[in-house]
Order: structure tokens, then C-alpha cells, then sequence
């Protein structure tokens, strides 16, 4: 019996191998096609964005634009960002970055690591420096959208020639604006350990020691909250029956604390505030007493004031009042102890 001869090794085929390189090869290219466009469109939304703010009144510039972050990212630079409002706040940034991820293109992270001046349309600018200074954006969409900012191991430097600055230096500051149901935003500030200048009114009644704040509240009416400058947009928002719904507020400043858990605020039409908070306050004796040494309020006021609140005084000296904003005034209780702050409009040099 004879052995047959056996058939030749069957050649494979190398179409196999080569496909899955293809599909990489392919889905890359698309890949990348769909990056230049979305960088595309993020230039085109930013130069739209600007021209919308110009025609407005605001006037938005930088020196050099820069647009990477090739695969994943859309990163952009701004270097010697500056931007002004009708009234004359502003902002100022040696480099302004921004960062978005390639599946979220709406939501944006920014930063400014060599710190940023903020400009006040009457104190002048203000240098603001930390070890952390960023904040993001997104829902711009909805009214308000969704920024946060935070700040970390902050330090406040007003320039040569411009009036202080409340606060020199803070552990942490917090702001965010949150877009909520039924035409309501949310705002929540936050400062922790806050240094301030502490002469006249706080260097009486604080010391030595740092300065916190906080403040959550619900805006009503967001949808009309809209103009070319701050001042425009109030008025819209109030003549459209908005209003703030005080959920806390407080204010400590070393042994005195203002406090609140309710209350309802509004803007008058001469730009200043109105409503009424009830409000506890500890040491308030003493925080008055210093308003009226100090002439933030006339002293005939601070005493009549001091003395409503030591009457309603209880236990852990804490006494409950009620803080009203009416016709342009500040009264404690039945005391005026001032002007009602200003919203917009010039405020006192």
C-alpha cells in the first residue's frame, strides 16, 4: 500500500489580520474629523459670544487665543483676558483657561493660575491671588446657568490709589448659581475665615479674630432677570414680581453674630433693598454700641437699638429681632438704624 502525498499547507488569508488596523485606522480619522469641528464650533461660539456682549455694552478682549487639547479635550487659552460692563465692573486675567471633555462640550472648567483684578466701578481694582482660583460653567441653556466659584488660600490687594477692600485674605470663598424649578436659581455664598480690615465697626467688635459668611437663598422670576447692564436686569426681574427667599444668612465676626433662617427680599425702584429678615444676634449690644462709635449709624439710633435688643435678649445673650428694609431705610425692631443698602446705583464714595 502506497502513502498518498498530502495536500499543501492552505495559504490563510491576511484580510483577518489587517481588518481590526483598518477600523482603528478609520475610527481615528473620524475621530479627529469630529475634534475639528467641535474646535471649530467652540471658536465660533466665543467669537458669537462676544459680539453679543459688545452689542450689548460690554467691551471683551484678549491679546492671543489659543484652541488644543487634541484627543479628548477642548482647551482654550486666553492670555491678557479683559472684559467691562455698562457700569462699570470688571475683569481682568493675565491667562484665562478653559476646559471642556470632548462627551461633555457644555460643561466647562475654568481657571486662572496666575490670579485675576477684579474692578469695582468706584473702589478701583482689587488683585485677587490664591493657591486655588477656579470655577465652572455649564446649563447655558437655562436662566440662570450652572457657574461655581472657588477659592482657595485667597489674598486681596486693592491697587496703588483705589479704597479698600472689605476682606485681605480669606481660607475659602464659595459662590454658586444654580438653575432650579418653576423659573426659581439658587445662590449660595460662602467665606471661611475671611480676614478684614478690621478698623472702625469690625476692628470693635471682631478683634483679632477672622470673619465667616454665609448666605443660601431662591431667587423667584429668573426668566426675566435680563438687559444690557446689572442695573437694567434688576429692574426687569423686580418689575416682573421677583423676589429672594432668605433660606440662612449669617454673619460672624468674632464673639457678635448676625443671623437669619427666613425672610423675603426685594428691590425698590431707587435701587435699594427691601423686605424683612427675622434675624438673631449675639452680642448685639456691643455690635451697636461699636455702629454708633464708629458713625455707621447715628449714635442716638445705636443706643435706642441696643436697647431693644438687650430687652429681647435670652439665654446665651442671643436676641431675636426683626431687620425690615422699607422706603429706603434700615430699622431694627422699631429703631432706623440706617440706609437700606444699594443694589445698583452709585454707591458712596
Amino acid at each position: 500500500m502506497s502513502v498518498h502525498d498530502q495536500p499543501p499547507p492552505r495559504k490563510y488569508r491576511r484580510l483577518g489580520l489587517w481588518l481590526p488596523f483598518a477600523a482603528a485606522f478609520v475610527l481615528a480619522l473620524a475621530w479627529s474629523g469630529l475634534w475639528v469641528w467641535a474646535r471649530g464650533e467652540a471658536e465660533r461660539q466665543l467669537d458669537a459670544s462676544v459680539a453679543s456682549l459688545k452689542q450689548a455694552g460690554y467691551d471683551v478682549s484678549w491679546k492671543a487665543q489659543r484652541i488644543g487639547g487634541y484627543p479628548f479635550r477642548l482647551n482654550v487659552a486666553l492670555t491678557e483676558a479683559r472684559v467691562r460692563e455698562p457700569s462699570g465692573w470688571g475683569l481682568d486675567a493675565p491667562l484665562l483657561e478653559a476646559q471642556a471633555q470632548m462627551h461633555a462640550p457644555g460643561h466647562w472648567m475654568l481657571a486662572t493660575p496666575q490670579g485675576l483684578t477684579f474692578v469695582r466701578p468706584i473702589g478701583g481694582p482689587v488683585a485677587l491671588k490664591g493657591e486655588v482660583i477656579r470655577a465652572s460653567l455649564k446649563d447655558l441653556d437655562k436662566r440662570p446657568p450652572s457657574f461655581s466659584f472657588q477659592g482657595s488660600n485667597l489674598t486681596f490687594q486693592p491697587a496703588a490709589g483705589a479704597q479698600p477692600f472689605a476682606l485681605t485674605a480669606a481660607k475659602l470663598v464659595e459662590f454658586h448659581l444654580r438653575p432650579g424649578p418653576d423659573d426659581e436659581g439658587g445662590v449660595f455664598v460662602r467665606v471661611d475665615e475671611g480676614r478684614a480690615r478690621l478698623t472702625g465697626l469690625f476692628g470693635q467688635i471682631a478683634g483679632d479674630k477672622p470673619v465667616s459668611i454665609v448666605w443660601n437663598s431662591t431667587l423667584s422670576k429668573m426668566s426675566a432677570f435680563k438687559g444690557a447692564d446689572w442695573a437694567t436686569a434688576v429692574r426687569a426681574w423686580t418689575d416682573a414680581g421677583g423676589a429672594m427667599t432668605v433660606r440662612q444668612a449669617g454673619v460672624t465676626a468674632g464673639e457678635a453674630v448676625l443671623g437669619s433662617n427666613s425672610g423675603t427680599l426685594s428691590v425698590g425702584a431707587d435701587g435699594r433693598l427691601r423686605g424683612v429678615l427675622d434675624v438673631t444676634l449675639r452680642q448685639a449690644p456691643m455690635a451697636l454700641g461699636a455702629m454708633g462709635q464708629s458713625g455707621v449709624i447715628r449714635p442716638e439710633a445705636a443706643e435706642a437699638a441696643a436697647a431693644v435688643a438687650a430687652a429681647r435678649q435670652g439665654a446665651g445673650e442671643a436676641a431675636r429681632a426683626t431687620l425690615n428694609f422699607q422706603a429706603g431705610q434700615t430699622t431694627l425692631g422699631p429703631v432706623a438704624v440706617g440706609p437700606a443698602p444699594r443694589i445698583y446705583g452709585r454707591q458712596p464714595g
